[in-house]
């Protein structure tokens, strides 16, 4: 990328000159002896949960790091991707000043937090095949944008971006690049993760709550350079993981063959949904798919929608997307749930 990266450029000012807040259990490390705590005014009552978390979730960052090659420092958690794409705003973007560029149809959370943290959203339309116009990307920089987020896999649409246009991008501006992989897992391609090394400017963020299937417990991951993630560390909360999340983000990363088994089922369901679902004659159009669902262009989708409701199943309708008219979104279910959709879905009325 340029040389002219320059990431103190990026930061906030205030939150360059912030010194993070130290909590009782940052301020203490253990040496691994038994200790009497008695710094954190918690109640001393042992039921499981009374002591505080631990602030720097270093269990979970370790196996995270050592399954990931990384470094812990390169990891920060967070409640849900979505506290850790807020921190990131708050982080780099300044109110009524900064921009940030995204790509619909896609997440809509980047276009929530831009409004939230007062930054302008400039969108650029995807172009053929759901992939980046990045021409029309480059035209909407200036010295105020900040942050380009890509969804790669992209959610609604499934597929995944050309590596050449992601590369492109990441060699060419000077701003961060997040690319959010929360789906990776259900991709044959290769995480960006293996060139983190590369780019100074590249965020990556994923979760556990699709292939881990660990939704409930609203654990998030940013993957960056240490010095990205020591002005993040910053400013998030000092227990933002508690630690009942920590406990089954644990238990379930010591099971990678578990999840490796369940991504396998959902896989081989997804193509088995594919190819009924192109039997089906109210079906327009199936898009590839890189992720754990389908986008579907159908016949009078609002109609589908209302349908499959009455009876008992609930679909994600995407038709007020850009790009995604008259289109309906189906998650992969279990193989009991797969074939009672299909089901459901020859039972509908024209």
């Amino acid at each position: 990328m340029s040389s002219s990266f320059d990431l103190n450029r990026l930061v906030r000012e205030n939150v360059l000159k912030m010194k993070p807040y130290s909590s009782a259990r940052d301020e203490y490390k253990t040496d691994g002896r038994k200790m009497t705590f008695l710094d954190a005014n918690e109640n001393p009552f042992e039921n499981g949960v009374n002591r505080y978390p631990d602030p720097q979730q270093g269990k979970v960052k370790q196996m995270l790091a050592s399954q990931k090659s990384l470094s812990a420092a390169q990891i920060l958690l967070g409640n849900g991707s979505d506290e850790v794409l807020d921190l990131i705003f708050r982080a780099f973007c300044r109110p009524r000043v900064d921009n940030v560029i995204t790509l619909p149809p896609t997440y809509g959370m980047y276009k929530v937090l831009a409004g939230l943290n007062e930054v302008e959203d400039r969108e650029v339309v995807l172009a053929s095949g759901f992939q980046p116009n990045v021409a029309a990307i480059f035209e909407k920089i200036d010295e105020q944008t900040k942050i380009i987020f890509l969804c790669s896999p992209n959610n609604p649409t499934g597929n995944s971006f050309s590596e050449a246009s992601v590369e492109e991008i990441l060699r060419n501006f000077n701003g961060l690049v997040v690319i959010d992989e929360a789906y990776i897992d259900f991709s044959a391609k290769t995480s960006w993760l293996e060139r983190l090394e590369e780019f100074p400017n590249l965020v990556i963020t994923q979760t556990l709550s699709k292939a881990y299937g660990l939704a409930g417990i609203r654990l998030g991951i940013c993957y960056a350079s240490e010095e990205i993630i020591s002005i993040l560390n910053k400013i998030k909360p000092p227990y933002n993981v508690n630690e009942l999340s920590q406990q089954r983000a644990l238990e379930r990363l010591s099971r990678p063959e578990e999840v490796n088994r369940e991504v396998q089922t959902i896989l081989q369901e997804r193509e088995l949904l594919r190819a009924n679902l192109s039997k089906m004659s109210f079906v327009k159009e199936i898009f590839p798919s890189d992720a754990n669902f389908l986008l579907v262009r159908v016949e009078n989708a609002g109609r589908k929608y209302e349908q499959l409701l009455e009876a008992g199943v609930v679909v994600r309708n995407r038709s007020n997307q850009q790009l995604c008219e008259n289109t309906l979104r189906f998650t992969v279910g279990t193989p009991d749930e797969n074939k009672e959709l299909l089901k459901k879905l020859t039972q509908l009325k024209a």
